[in-house]
């Protein structure tokens, strides 16, 4: 095991993870949205095929830019409009499927 995988061995918070990439962040941001951030984290990392044959310092550089990006999406956004996990994504589908347009309710424009 590498230096790099033994330092993530003893990470636990999402503080912890944004203070060792040195990720400058808000905690307010992280208080309401701490799961969320590593869910999309992790969600970014498995999305990176570009990881393999790296050493300590490339992967880190990799991991710092997607917990950043991570971080940052939570920035200016909310859980809900992410859709991070299932149960957002259901209720996201759940609020198109309830849309009614505003021209149903007021009826037909009179001429």
């Amino acid at each position: 095991m590498s230096d790099f995988t033994e330092d993530l061995d003893d990470l636990e918070t999402a503080e912890d993870f944004l203070r060792f990439f040195h990720v400058t962040y808000d905690q307010r941001v992280v208080n309401v949205n701490r799961l969320h951030i590593l869910q999309r984290f992790h969600d970014y990392l498995s999305a990176d095929s570009g990881m393999e044959g790296l050493d300590g310092e490339g992967m880190s550089t990799r991991y710092r830019i997607h917990l950043e990006r991570a971080y940052l999406d939570f920035v200016t956004s909310s859980a809900i409009a992410e859709k991070t996990f299932k149960v957002h994504k259901e209720e996201a589908r759940k609020m198109a499927d309830r849309f009614v347009p505003l021209d149903s309710l007021l009826g037909s424009p009179v001429a």
